[in-house]
């Protein structure tokens, strides 16, 4: 047996995840007593990460169970794709169907929310009549997708519904989605929490007003996973595509397309086709392509329960209200440096965990870099609209003390 204080011996992880009794969660605001939840992440030393709305890195707890799956393929794989494999896809599925409020049968695993934005781009029944209508503050990535599934269908561009210039009211945030759409409209494209400016959209809201309108939904909601509560099957739209590697923290290339019941109906495909599931189940469901595409690496798709056990352990109640008390923290601060007031009211309805800032004009890319190369810190800075904006996110690791310094280092920026 190895001496485990030999060199090149394993090392125990730095934080482990106890299931009985649980870990003492501490109040929101204090921040002595969070330290013991930021040892959970081995962010670079020289590094001060404020981007976690971009790429979330995972705890170790998750990161232990991505690397237990990952030893259990190379062990032994015909073992674990012939008879573990299935088994466990679908129980993953169910945790995480349970945590976003949709039947297990309405959901695939994707690697992220752009690969279920496309899945819908390409599935979808367009013809040349129709109309898709996106909000002007869609991700750009979303905005090329739904260009090319309208050039392909040979439908003219899509529609890009101006949302108000400071966001307080719900019903003018529907009225502005609303005000253009005529009657060839049959699908709008919208965000859950956008991308480019942090704004929680009021989506219950939009999805009443499409469905007396007969038009579908698509719902981006690649931050909503716990950021925001969140019950798909409440909301009623046709699909919701996300990432799970965001303020979920499961690793990178685990995500989820939930498809509604009814638009299960049409021919659901997925981009790559393989021999779906082994063997053949009868009857078939609509999903049963999606669990098997070819010989991949799946150990993100199933360490995202692991995920969920964190996120549940720390307690959503508490996530959520230590990161908003961050963002808010953040938020104050900059507007206080800059005298800019930012384009959404300040309460939690209208942002989470992630705190949006107008800057004087300035070169965006120039600012981000001189951040990180003369302070270390990672922090998006953003054109928007013809303004600049930088976007902060607060995830359990975060400090106050990191705000500060951002700070700090932005003044001396401006």
């Amino acid at each position: 047996m190895r001496d485990k204080s030999a060199p090149g011996a394993r090392k125990e992880p730095r934080f482990a995840l106890r299931k009985e009794p649980p870990m003492n969660v501490p109040a929101f605001d204090d921040d002595e007593a969070w330290r013991q939840w930021q040892a959970a992440w081995r962010i670079r030393g020289d590094t001060i990460y404020l981007n976690h709305g971009s790429f979330g890195p995972p705890p170790e707890p998750v990161r232990a169970a991505r690397r237990m799956w990952q030893a259990r393929l190379d062990d032994q794989p015909m073992d674990f794709f012939v008879r573990q494999f299935e088994p466990a896809w679908c129980a993953a599925r169910d945790r995480l169907a349970a945590l976003v409020g949709t039947r297990s049968e309405n959901l695939v695993l994707v690697e992220n929310s752009t690969v279920g934005m496309n899945l819908v781009a390409r599935n979808f029944p367009l013809g040349k009549a129709d109309q898709v209508v996106l909000t002007n503050h869609e991700y750009g990535a979303v905005a090329r997708v739904w260009r090319r599934a309208c050039l392909r269908a040979g439908a003219a561009p899509p529609v890009i519904a101006r949302l108000p210039a400071r966001m307080e009211c719900e019903q003018e945030v529907v009225d502005a989605i609303f005000a253009g759409i005529g009657e060839r409209v049959v699908l709008l494209v919208v965000s859950h929490i956008t991308s480019p400016t942090a704004t929680i959209l009021p989506v219950a809201a939009i999805c009443r007003e499409a469905q007396a309108r007969g038009i579908a939904v698509c719902i981006d909601g690649p931050h909503a996973p716990a950021q925001v509560p969140l019950n798909i099957d409440e909301l009623g739209c046709d699909f919701y595509a996300a990432s799970c590697h965001k303020w979920l923290s499961a690793p990178f290339g685990s995500g989820f397309l939930a498809v509604s019941e009814q638009q299960q109906q049409q021919r659901f495909e997925p981009d790559v086709l393989s021999w779906g599931r082994q063997p053949p189940r009868q009857p078939e469901t609509w999903w049963d392509e999606f669990v098997w595409s070819g010989t991949r690496d799946p150990s993100s798709f199933l360490a995202t329960p692991a995920a969920i056990d964190f996120f549940e352990h720390v307690g959503a109640d508490r996530f959520r209200e230590r990161t908003h008390a961050l963002a808010g923290y953040a938020r104050r601060r900059l507007v206080e440096l800059t005298g800019r007031e930012p384009p959404m009211a300040d309460s939690p309805r209208w942002y989470g965990a992630m705190a949006l800032v107008p800057l004087p004009p300035c070169d965006a890319k120039h600012v981000q870099r001189l951040l990180w190369q003369r302070r270390g810190i990672e922090v998006p800075v953003i054109e928007f609209e013809q303004n600049c904006y930088i976007r902060v996110s607060c995830h359990l690791y975060n400090t106050p003390r990191h705000v500060d310094l951002l700070v700090a280092a932005v003044g001396e920026l401006l």
